[in-house]
């Protein structure tokens, strides 16, 4: 199994990564912004990378900046923005050819740090300010973008979901912003906030490739600098305890019911649980073999779909399903055995080693990119610990019964959500 080193530097205010792989034959430079969630900002963040795509002081449009793209043996430039436990993050990736493979190029990778400098330095600015004419255009894509969630009813249950569990936490925070923020979005007051994040967010760069990191080094670390900025961390927020778990049910234009369930798992990346809250998640829901795809789809005909995931940095841990209506009360009832089940211990040694197996399987798929391996890095970012890949992988393999055991034990069900058949003003 492959180790990915890393080299880290911290300089000019910027954490620099250099991982150095000869997997593939491109190269990957990532930049990842991170702040605390924000009401305040959750909006303007989202529609900072639709502008920053959309030229740059040398390359004023979108076309001459593809261009410019294109000329780099078609690199390919992404933004997007997520969050990971109560932290904003803004990522902006280019990946482009390693001119080791490409005869007479030996400018490939100072033109592409030169232009990811650009693009996140030198946006396309008129007075100190974003065109107007650029903000509104992207404002309304980010309108439909936003709307677009009502027609897709999984990811609206998600959201809803989180809008109940965490309704006292900045979690629920929407990553894709709110439709009345657009009305007060100005070209001013959103370049403020993206030099707000270039000036005053945690910065993490990455560089993954066939790369020599000591000669890349002065390339990338001369390329940017600001001032040191101290790491801001979240307000710790708890959640106010339940005695019974809470129902919400919502009635939509829906034929397929959404059930999802909420978890707080009081687990978090790097603790000593951590590993075995994988395998207990597999065993649960995140597989076809899994306990939820078994006793609720195949078993009882109850689901179209059942499985489920964990957010580490928040400790929570979700259930999704799609059902007939009717089956409501049944397949909330089975759904939660499942997790009774697992604190009784009711899986044997050879289904816990081959969901070892499947979940060492799926990390080591997530390795097959570039952008994997520094999503996997990033983690111990925020995190706040080191955990290299072979030790993560190590932990798992080393998960027993008990461990799992004392993971659902710790389990406690925080939220049911319900999207029904129904009139929603009922």
């Amino acid at each position: 199994m492959q180790e990915f080193r890393e080299k880290t530097i911290s300089k000019n205010g910027i954490n620099f990564h250099f991982v150095p792989t000869q997997k593939f034959k491109t190269i990957a430079i990532t930049a990842k912004f991170r702040a605390p969630l924000s009401r305040e900002t959750i909006t303007r963040r989202a529609l900072i990378p639709h502008v920053l795509q959309q030229g740059t002081q040398t390359y004023p449009d979108r076309v001459a900046l593809q261009q410019k793209l294109d000329s780099l043996y078609g690199a390919l430039l992404s933004m997007n923005g997520t969050k990971k436990g109560n932290y904003h993050i803004t990522t902006i990736r280019l990946e482009t050819a390693n001119q080791k493979f490409i005869s007479n190029e030996a400018s490939i990778m100072d033109e592409a740090i030169a232009l990811f400098k650009e693009v996140i330095l030198n946006p396309k600015s008129e007075n100190g300010s974003f065109p107007e004419a650029t903000v509104t255009r992207e404002k309304a894509t980010l309108k439909q973008k936003i709307k677009a969630v009502a027609d897709d009813k999984m990811r609206l249950a998600n959201m809803r979901l989180l809008d109940e569990m965490c309704s006292e936490e900045q979690y629920k925070l929407h990553v894709q912003g709110y439709e009345e923020d657009l009305e007060t979005i100005t070209p001013d007051n959103l370049y403020s906030c993206y030099q707000s994040m270039v000036q005053n967010d945690t910065l993490d760069i990455y560089i993954s490739g066939d790369i020599d990191p000591d000669t890349i080094e002065s390339k990338i670390t001369g390329s940017f600098v600001r001032r040191e900025t101290e790491t801001s961390i979240p307000k710790e927020e708890s959640a106010s305890p339940k005695n019974e778990p809470k129902t919400v049910i919502d009635k939509q234009d829906v034929q397929q019911a959404k059930l999802h369930l909420g978890y707080r798992t009081n687990i978090t990346y790097g603790d000593k649980d951590y590993f075995a809250l994988h395998v207990f998640n597999g065993l649960l829901g995140g597989f076809p073999s899994s306990k939820l795809f078994i006793n609720v789809r195949e078993k009882n005909s109850l689901a179209y779909y059942a499985a489920s995931r964990f957010e580490s940095h928040k400790g929570l841990l979700f259930v999704f399903s799609g059902i007939a209506p009717e089956d409501y009360q049944q397949a909330r009832e089975i759904i939660v055995q499942q997790v009774e089940a697992m604190k009784n211990g009711d899986f044997t040694e050879g289904e816990l080693n081959d969901t070892k197996e499947l979940v060492i399987n799926q990390m080591l798929e997530t390795t097959d990119n570039a952008k994997g391996i520094i999503e996997l890095m990033y983690q111990q970012e925020v995190g706040g610990k080191e955990l290299p890949f072979n030790q993560l992988t190590d932990g798992i393999k080393k998960v027993s019964k008990e461990d799992v055991i004392k993971v659902a034990e710790k389990l406690e069900l925080d939220t049911v959500y319900l999207m029904t058949r129904g009139d929603k003003n009922e």
